[in-house]
């Protein structure tokens, strides 16, 4: 006898779930498997993606090159200049404007605004026809050289033009020769034997040693130029200072105007 089987009811729906569960899986492997794998970067990818971080660098460095190009000062520069001098105080009673001027000097720059300059400088001192006649000489010669030691403040106006500002302290030699004197030795002193320098208790010495003077004063300077670029590494200035010494009893007041050039 044969039996007959019905369908358990929710059999046939469980099998059928399976098997659509069964069939998405192996769909999905079938997918995986034949997806191509994620491209890898090639060596010049990598090389580009790189160039960027490359170009900063250079870019950087080539900012920094820049930037120590673009220092416009020199850490050394020299200066020579002649002119004349004006006279001031005492000195103006006993030698006439107009004497010449030489001067040289150097200056260490920290910053394209700050220095600190040292100068030599000679001037001459000649005495007035007055004054001759006071010393009772025929002829004279008289000078002064001058060391200074200053801060120098530079003012760049444009490219071509700038000026700058010194200060500080500075050395007097001044000295000086009568060519010859009818003084007597041992009378009053005048007013310009005691600027000479060769007044003792109030007379001219008995030996008669006063024809000479040498003194050394010590006192202070200040004074501006203005720059004007020439060459590419050439100034010329102009340049004027007021100088003082005080020693011995007397004083020296110069204005000396100096020309020249500075590289």
């Amino acid at each position: 006898m044969i039996r007959e089987f019905r369908a358990v009811p929710g059999l046939n729906t469980f099998f059928s779930a399976v098997l659509l569960i069964f069939l998405a899986s192996v769909s999905g492997l079938q997918a995986q498997q034949t997806q191509p794998p994620a491209a890898q970067p090639t060596q010049a990818q990598q090389q580009q993606e790189q160039q960027p971080s490359g170009s900063q660098e250079a870019s950087q460095e080539e900012t920094e090159t820049s930037k120590v190009k673009a220092r416009n000062y020199k850490k050394w520069s020299f200066n020579v200049g002649g002119g004349a001098s004006l006279t001031n105080g005492a000195t103006k009673d006993f030698v006439r404007g107009g004497g010449g001027v030489a001067a040289a000097g150097v200056a260490r720059n920290y910053s394209k605004y700050f220095g600190l300059r040292a100068d030599f400088q000679f001037d001459n001192l000649p005495l007035r026809n007055q004054t001759l006649q006071l010393a009772q000489a025929p002829g004279a010669t008289s000078h002064v050289y001058s060391f200074m030691f200053d801060p120098i403040i530079n003012i760049p106006v444009s490219p071509n033009w700038g000026g700058y500002i010194v200060f500080g302290g500075a050395y007097y030699r001044r000295s000086g020769k009568l060519d010859s004197s009818t003084a007597i030795p041992g009378s009053a002193c005048g007013g310009f034997f005691t600027w000479w320098g060769t007044c003792y208790a109030g007379s001219l010495p008995l030996n008669g040693n006063f024809l000479s003077s040498s003194m050394n004063q010590f006192g202070e300077n200040f004074g501006g130029g203005i720059t004007r670029k020439i060459r590419p590494n050439m100034d010329l200035y102009v340049e004027f200072r007021y100088l003082h010494g005080k020693g011995d009893g007397t004083t020296t007041d110069l204005r000396p105007i100096t020309v020249g050039v500075r590289w």
